[in-house]
Protein backbone atom coordinates (compact mmCIF):
# COMPACT_ATOMS: atom_id res chain seq x y z
CA UNK A 1 0.00 0.00 0.00
CA UNK A 2 2.78 2.42 0.90
CA UNK A 3 4.57 2.31 -2.48
CA UNK A 4 1.29 2.45 -4.39
CA UNK A 5 0.01 5.41 -2.37
CA UNK A 6 3.29 7.30 -2.67
CA UNK A 7 3.16 6.92 -6.44
CA UNK A 8 -0.45 8.10 -6.50
CA UNK A 9 0.49 11.18 -4.49
CA UNK A 10 3.17 11.96 -7.07
CA UNK A 11 1.28 11.08 -10.25
CA UNK A 12 -2.36 11.92 -9.57
CA UNK A 13 -2.01 14.87 -7.21
CA UNK A 14 1.30 16.37 -8.35
CA UNK A 15 1.15 20.16 -8.12
CA UNK A 16 -2.45 20.21 -6.90
CA UNK A 17 -1.59 19.98 -3.22
CA UNK A 18 0.87 22.87 -3.20
CA UNK A 19 -1.39 25.08 -5.29
CA UNK A 20 -4.31 24.56 -2.91
CA UNK A 21 -2.67 24.44 0.52
CA UNK A 22 -0.28 27.28 1.16
CA UNK A 23 1.52 28.53 4.22
CA UNK A 24 -0.59 30.21 6.83
CA UNK A 25 1.23 33.55 6.96
CA UNK A 26 4.57 35.31 6.66
CA UNK A 27 7.76 34.83 8.63
CA UNK A 28 10.34 37.46 9.56
CA UNK A 29 13.67 36.93 7.76
CA UNK A 30 16.00 39.88 8.37
CA UNK A 31 16.48 43.63 8.76
CA UNK A 32 18.56 45.34 6.06
CA UNK A 33 19.26 48.89 4.84
CA UNK A 34 16.50 50.51 2.84
CA UNK A 35 16.83 50.22 -0.95
CA UNK A 36 15.02 52.27 -3.60
CA UNK A 37 11.72 50.58 -4.37
CA UNK A 38 11.25 49.07 -0.90
CA UNK A 39 7.79 49.45 0.61
CA UNK A 40 7.99 52.31 3.11
CA UNK A 41 5.47 50.46 5.28
CA UNK A 42 8.22 47.94 6.05
CA UNK A 43 10.58 50.51 7.59
CA UNK A 44 11.86 49.44 11.00
CA UNK A 45 11.57 52.78 12.78
CA UNK A 46 13.40 51.66 15.93
CA UNK A 47 16.46 50.46 13.99
CA UNK A 48 16.28 53.52 11.72
CA UNK A 49 16.35 55.86 14.73
CA UNK A 50 19.31 54.04 16.30
CA UNK A 51 21.39 53.80 13.13
CA UNK A 52 20.60 57.19 11.63
CA UNK A 53 19.62 55.69 8.28
CA UNK A 54 16.51 53.83 7.11
CA UNK A 55 16.23 50.07 7.62
CA UNK A 56 13.43 47.77 6.51
CA UNK A 57 12.12 44.45 7.80
CA UNK A 58 12.14 41.64 5.24
CA UNK A 59 9.53 38.90 5.40
CA UNK A 60 9.06 35.68 3.45
CA UNK A 61 5.97 33.59 2.89
CA UNK A 62 5.83 30.80 5.42
CA UNK A 63 5.29 27.90 3.03
CA UNK A 64 5.66 25.07 5.52
CA UNK A 65 2.43 23.89 7.08
CA UNK A 66 1.32 21.25 9.49
CA UNK A 67 -1.25 18.75 8.25
CA UNK A 68 -3.18 16.95 10.98
CA UNK A 69 -5.11 13.74 10.32
CA UNK A 70 -7.90 12.96 12.77
CA UNK A 71 -8.90 9.37 11.96
CA UNK A 72 -11.89 7.49 13.34
CA UNK A 73 -10.89 3.92 14.26
CA UNK A 74 -14.12 3.00 16.07
CA UNK A 75 -15.90 -0.31 15.57
CA UNK A 76 -18.16 0.91 12.74
CA UNK A 77 -15.08 1.59 10.63
CA UNK A 78 -14.47 -2.17 10.42
CA UNK A 79 -17.59 -2.47 8.26
CA UNK A 80 -17.26 -2.92 4.52
CA UNK A 81 -19.13 -5.00 1.95
CA UNK A 82 -17.20 -4.40 -1.27
CA UNK A 83 -13.52 -3.74 -2.00
CA UNK A 84 -12.42 -2.97 1.55
CA UNK A 85 -13.61 -1.96 4.99
CA UNK A 86 -14.01 1.71 5.83
CA UNK A 87 -11.01 1.36 8.15
CA UNK A 88 -8.81 0.11 5.31
CA UNK A 89 -9.96 2.93 3.03
CA UNK A 90 -9.32 5.41 5.86
CA UNK A 91 -5.72 4.18 6.05
CA UNK A 92 -5.32 4.54 2.28
CA UNK A 93 -6.75 8.06 2.30
CA UNK A 94 -4.59 9.03 5.29
CA UNK A 95 -1.48 7.72 3.51
CA UNK A 96 -2.37 9.56 0.28
CA UNK A 97 -2.85 12.86 2.12
CA UNK A 98 0.28 12.33 4.21
CA UNK A 99 2.46 11.56 1.17
CA UNK A 100 1.03 14.62 -0.62
CA UNK A 101 1.92 16.74 2.41
CA UNK A 102 5.52 15.56 2.79
CA UNK A 103 6.14 15.88 -0.95
CA UNK A 104 5.00 19.49 -0.49
CA UNK A 105 7.52 19.97 2.32
CA UNK A 106 4.96 19.91 5.12
CA UNK A 107 4.74 18.02 8.40
CA UNK A 108 2.08 15.43 9.19
CA UNK A 109 0.56 14.54 12.56
CA UNK A 110 -2.07 12.00 13.54
CA UNK A 111 -4.86 11.66 16.11
CA UNK A 112 -6.58 8.26 16.35
CA UNK A 113 -9.98 8.28 18.03
CA UNK A 114 -12.67 5.74 18.86
CA UNK A 115 -14.58 6.18 22.12
CA UNK A 116 -11.50 8.08 23.31
CA UNK A 117 -8.25 9.34 21.84
CA UNK A 118 -6.16 6.20 21.33
CA UNK A 119 -2.96 7.66 20.00
CA UNK A 120 -1.34 10.98 19.12
CA UNK A 121 1.55 10.99 16.65
CA UNK A 122 3.33 14.39 16.70
CA UNK A 123 3.82 16.13 13.33
CA UNK A 124 7.01 15.25 11.49
CA UNK A 125 8.39 15.03 7.96
CA UNK A 126 9.77 12.14 5.95
CA UNK A 127 8.53 9.01 4.22
CA UNK A 128 9.34 6.80 7.22
CA UNK A 129 7.03 8.96 9.28
CA UNK A 130 4.24 8.63 6.70
CA UNK A 131 4.62 4.85 6.73
CA UNK A 132 4.25 4.95 10.51
CA UNK A 133 1.05 7.00 10.14
CA UNK A 134 -0.40 4.43 7.72
CA UNK A 135 0.58 1.51 9.97
CA UNK A 136 -0.92 3.20 13.04
CA UNK A 137 -4.28 3.58 11.27
CA UNK A 138 -4.24 0.04 9.85
CA UNK A 139 -3.24 -1.55 13.14
CA UNK A 140 -5.60 0.35 15.41
CA UNK A 141 -8.17 -1.63 17.40
CA UNK A 142 -11.04 0.28 19.02
CA UNK A 143 -10.76 0.52 22.79
CA UNK A 144 -14.54 0.73 23.11
CA UNK A 145 -17.69 0.32 21.03
CA UNK A 146 -18.75 3.93 20.42
CA UNK A 147 -17.41 6.93 18.50
CA UNK A 148 -16.42 10.14 20.29
CA UNK A 149 -15.24 12.47 17.54
CA UNK A 150 -15.76 15.46 19.82
CA UNK A 151 -12.87 14.32 22.01
CA UNK A 152 -10.71 13.90 18.91
CA UNK A 153 -11.54 17.44 17.80
CA UNK A 154 -10.80 18.81 21.28
CA UNK A 155 -7.43 17.05 21.15
CA UNK A 156 -6.72 18.53 17.71
CA UNK A 157 -7.42 22.03 19.02
CA UNK A 158 -5.16 21.44 22.02
CA UNK A 159 -2.13 19.80 20.35
CA UNK A 160 -2.04 21.83 17.11
CA UNK A 161 -1.09 25.21 18.54
CA UNK A 162 -0.86 27.00 15.20
CA UNK A 163 -3.37 27.05 12.38
CA UNK A 164 -3.11 23.79 10.44
CA UNK A 165 -4.85 21.92 7.67
CA UNK A 166 -6.87 19.21 9.40
CA UNK A 167 -8.54 16.26 7.68
CA UNK A 168 -11.15 14.44 9.77
CA UNK A 169 -11.61 10.95 8.30
CA UNK A 170 -14.70 9.13 9.58
CA UNK A 171 -18.08 7.64 8.73
CA UNK A 172 -19.53 10.32 11.05
CA UNK A 173 -22.05 8.10 12.82
CA UNK A 174 -23.70 10.96 14.66
CA UNK A 175 -27.28 10.38 15.95
CA UNK A 176 -29.80 11.96 13.53
CA UNK A 177 -32.32 12.74 16.26
CA UNK A 178 -32.41 12.96 20.02
CA UNK A 179 -33.82 9.49 20.75
CA UNK A 180 -32.76 10.18 24.30
CA UNK A 181 -31.05 12.94 26.25
CA UNK A 182 -27.62 11.31 25.92
CA UNK A 183 -27.77 11.13 22.11
CA UNK A 184 -28.91 14.74 21.92
CA UNK A 185 -26.03 15.84 24.14
CA UNK A 186 -23.54 13.90 21.99
CA UNK A 187 -24.72 15.62 18.82
CA UNK A 188 -24.63 19.08 20.41
CA UNK A 189 -21.13 18.46 21.77
CA UNK A 190 -19.92 17.23 18.36
CA UNK A 191 -21.22 20.37 16.64
CA UNK A 192 -19.76 22.68 19.30
CA UNK A 193 -16.28 21.13 19.16
CA UNK A 194 -16.38 21.03 15.36
CA UNK A 195 -17.18 24.76 15.34
CA UNK A 196 -14.21 25.51 17.60
CA UNK A 197 -11.83 23.33 15.58
CA UNK A 198 -12.93 24.77 12.22
CA UNK A 199 -12.54 28.31 13.54
CA UNK A 200 -8.90 27.61 14.42
CA UNK A 201 -7.92 25.29 11.55
CA UNK A 202 -8.62 24.77 7.86
CA UNK A 203 -10.78 21.74 8.51
CA UNK A 204 -11.92 19.24 5.87
CA UNK A 205 -14.30 16.35 6.55
CA UNK A 206 -13.62 13.13 4.65
CA UNK A 207 -16.80 11.06 4.89
CA UNK A 208 -16.33 7.32 4.34
CA UNK A 209 -19.37 5.53 2.97
CA UNK A 210 -20.29 1.91 2.24
CA UNK A 211 -23.39 1.32 0.11
CA UNK A 212 -24.89 -0.87 2.84
CA UNK A 213 -24.55 1.90 5.41
CA UNK A 214 -28.03 2.97 4.32
CA UNK A 215 -29.24 -0.05 2.32
CA UNK A 216 -30.13 -3.44 3.82
CA UNK A 217 -29.79 -6.40 1.43
CA UNK A 218 -32.84 -8.66 1.17
CA UNK A 219 -31.54 -11.90 2.76
CA UNK A 220 -34.54 -12.85 4.91
CA UNK A 221 -34.15 -13.29 8.66
CA UNK A 222 -30.72 -12.15 9.77
CA UNK A 223 -28.86 -11.55 12.99
CA UNK A 224 -27.33 -8.09 12.80
CA UNK A 225 -24.66 -6.81 15.18
CA UNK A 226 -24.48 -3.12 15.94
CA UNK A 227 -20.71 -2.65 15.78
CA UNK A 228 -20.85 0.37 18.07
CA UNK A 229 -23.16 -1.02 20.76
CA UNK A 230 -22.24 -4.69 20.44
CA UNK A 231 -25.92 -5.70 20.52
CA UNK A 232 -27.28 -8.52 18.32
CA UNK A 233 -30.73 -8.00 16.81
CA UNK A 234 -32.74 -10.43 14.64
CA UNK A 235 -34.46 -8.59 11.81
CA UNK A 236 -36.46 -9.61 8.76
CA UNK A 237 -34.58 -8.02 5.88
CA UNK A 238 -37.21 -9.40 3.51
CA UNK A 239 -39.76 -6.99 4.96
CA UNK A 240 -39.80 -3.82 2.80
CA UNK A 241 -40.89 -1.79 5.84
CA UNK A 242 -37.78 -2.88 7.77
CA UNK A 243 -35.50 -1.97 4.87
CA UNK A 244 -37.28 1.37 4.41
CA UNK A 245 -36.99 2.23 8.11
CA UNK A 246 -33.29 1.33 8.09
CA UNK A 247 -32.68 3.48 5.01
CA UNK A 248 -34.65 6.39 6.45
CA UNK A 249 -32.70 6.36 9.72
CA UNK A 250 -29.34 6.10 7.96
CA UNK A 251 -30.08 8.87 5.48
CA UNK A 252 -31.39 11.10 8.26
CA UNK A 253 -28.10 10.59 10.09
CA UNK A 254 -26.06 11.54 7.02
CA UNK A 255 -28.29 14.56 6.37
CA UNK A 256 -27.82 15.71 9.97
CA UNK A 257 -24.03 15.58 9.70
CA UNK A 258 -23.94 17.25 6.30
CA UNK A 259 -26.23 19.98 7.60
CA UNK A 260 -23.78 20.64 10.44
CA UNK A 261 -20.91 20.87 7.95
CA UNK A 262 -22.84 23.34 5.78
CA UNK A 263 -23.75 25.56 8.73
CA UNK A 264 -20.12 25.72 9.84
CA UNK A 265 -18.67 26.13 6.35
CA UNK A 266 -16.64 22.92 6.62
CA UNK A 267 -15.37 21.51 3.32
CA UNK A 268 -16.48 17.92 2.74
CA UNK A 269 -15.63 15.05 0.42
CA UNK A 270 -17.22 11.60 0.29
CA UNK A 271 -15.10 8.51 -0.35
CA UNK A 272 -16.91 5.24 -1.08
CA UNK A 273 -15.57 1.81 -0.21
CA UNK A 274 -16.60 0.51 -3.64
CA UNK A 275 -14.78 3.15 -5.69
CA UNK A 276 -11.56 5.07 -6.13
CA UNK A 277 -10.35 7.08 -3.17
CA UNK A 278 -8.01 9.12 -5.39
CA UNK A 279 -10.66 10.71 -7.63
CA UNK A 280 -12.67 12.31 -4.78
CA UNK A 281 -9.49 13.77 -3.22
CA UNK A 282 -8.35 15.07 -6.60
CA UNK A 283 -11.80 16.64 -7.11
CA UNK A 284 -11.58 18.24 -3.65
CA UNK A 285 -8.23 19.82 -4.51
CA UNK A 286 -9.57 21.06 -7.87
CA UNK A 287 -12.66 22.53 -6.20
CA UNK A 288 -10.59 24.39 -3.65
CA UNK A 289 -8.22 25.62 -6.35
CA UNK A 290 -11.13 27.08 -8.34
CA UNK A 291 -12.47 28.75 -5.21
CA UNK A 292 -9.05 30.23 -4.42
CA UNK A 293 -8.74 31.65 -7.94
CA UNK A 294 -12.17 33.25 -7.68
CA UNK A 295 -11.28 34.74 -4.29
CA UNK A 296 -14.06 32.95 -2.40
Amino acid sequence: MEIHTSRLATDALAGNYQSVFRGQGIAFREVRPYQPGDDVRLIDWNRTARMGEPFVKIFTEEREMTVMLVVDVSASMRFGTTRASKGRVAAEVAALLAFSAIKGGDRVGLVLVSDRVQRIVPPRKGEKHVLRVAREVLGAEPTGPATDLATGLETLTRVAKRRSVAFVISDFFVPPAAHDREEGALRVRFERTLALASAKHDLIAVELFDKHDDELPDVGLATVEDLESGEDVIIDTGDPRVRAAYAHEARARRATVRGIFRRLGVDTVTVRTDGSYVAPIRDLFARRARRARSGR
